[in-house]
């Protein structure tokens, strides 16, 4: 490495050890100075003291003392006005000294409040009639795994305010994002599939999205998730009725709110009358979870969706955020003390506190 290169290196270093310094003194908490150079004034305010008030005087005279000793007089006692004849002067001293720190402007670093922990998520499961297929568990159906992983997931994430919506033909919000999650799992275990071949048996997942991207609209400060389950593609929207909301379009909506999705497809795919699996598309739903920044999954049985279950767990886990400082202004202290010395030392100017000449 050449000197040059060297030289350069070690100015870098040491300009990025300066800022990391500063940047740890700034996250501690404390009092200090976000001016101090103008602490500099303080000694042109005590040299301007020291002439005005403590200089030779002009015209010099003999004191009452003098006269005193000449008629061979007892002293002459020290009145208190002769005392205190200087504090006026001492308490300009001070507030002039404390309107020099105020323009330091003092702070005061203190611990700023912790946000609450945990993570505002919103459950979107499929209820349409093709959830009762035994595909994932040769002894329950599709809907049955899916709620009793979803309850395991809930109950896993004590820290979380999780909601609920249920979703085919349209989508209801069964809970809002909540702590009570004995609450929410109760709303959980009465959900129930439509009616097969039934005028709500159908997949909207667009319009599912659309109602957990609203119920997380106006929450702050915490990350907002959303996780779809479902066995179907999005059969609503690509029937071009009016105000459906097409996946894609939910997903583009969720990411200008800063919402992730997960999307989750279970089963082996479409079960037709004669018990033949036809494969789904999942171009939508890879698309949805792409377009918001989380992921998508194909899960075929019930071990599968507990994985899944488990790795989302991972993914959204809570980080513990570092601790902040918050600065708060202490310069009005500075100011009340210089206002309330001047006004004092103007009172005892008026009282006849007041040194002559």
């Amino acid at each position: 490495m050449s000197p040059a290169i060297a030289a350069h290196t070690s100015a870098t270093s040491a300009i990025g050890s300066a800022a990391a310094v500063g940047e740890m003194a700034a996250a501690v908490p404390g009092v200090a100075l976000q001016a101090p150079g103008a602490l500099a004034l303080a000694v042109l305010v005590v040299a301007a003291a020291a002439y005005r008030n403590w200089r030779r005087p002009r015209v010099p005279f003999a004191g009452m003392q003098l006269l005193a000793d000449a008629a061979e007089l007892p002293p002459l006692p020290t009145t208190w006005r002769a005392r205190l004849s200087a504090l006026p002067a001492w308490c300009e001293l001070l507030a002039a000294l404390a309107l020099v720190v105020a323009l330091a402007r003092p702070v005061e670093r203190v611990p700023a409040p912790t946000p609450p922990p945990g993570r505002d998520l919103l459950l979107c499961l499929d209820i349409s009639s093709s959830m009762a297929a035994s595909d994932l568990d040769p002894q329950r159906s599709r809907h049955a795994v899916g709620q009793a992983l979803a309850e395991r997931f809930v109950r896993a994430r004590a820290s979380d305010r999780i909601g609920l919506v249920a979703f085919a033909r349209y989508a209801d919000l069964v809970c809002p994002p909540t702590r009570d999650h004995e609450a929410l799992v109760t709303a959980l275990r009465g959900v129930r599939m439509v009616s097969k071949d039934g005028a709500e048996d159908a997949t909207a997942i667009g319009a599912a999205v659309g109602k957990a991207a609203a119920s997380l609209a106006g929450v702050d400060g915490a990350a907002k998730v959303v996780i779809v389950v479902t066995d179907g593609e999005e059969n609503v929207s690509n029937k071009l009725q009016p105000n459906e909301v097409a996946p894609l379009h939910a997903a583009q909506a969720c990411a200008a709110a800063g919402i992730r999705v997960h999307a989750v497809v279970v089963g082996r795919g479409n079960q037709k009358p004669d018990g033949r699996f036809v494969a789904l598309d999942t171009t939508a739903v890879q698309q949805l979870a792409s377009t918001t920044g989380g992921r998508s999954w194909l899960c075929e049985d019930e071990a599968a969706l507990a994985e899944v279950y488990a790795l989302i767990d991972a993914l959204e886990a809570d980080a513990t955020p570092p601790p902040g400082v918050v600065a708060r202004e202490r310069f009005a202290v500075a100011l009340l003390v210089a206002a309330v010395a001047a006004a004092l030392a103007r009172l005892l100017r008026a009282l006849g506190l007041r040194r002559l000449p």
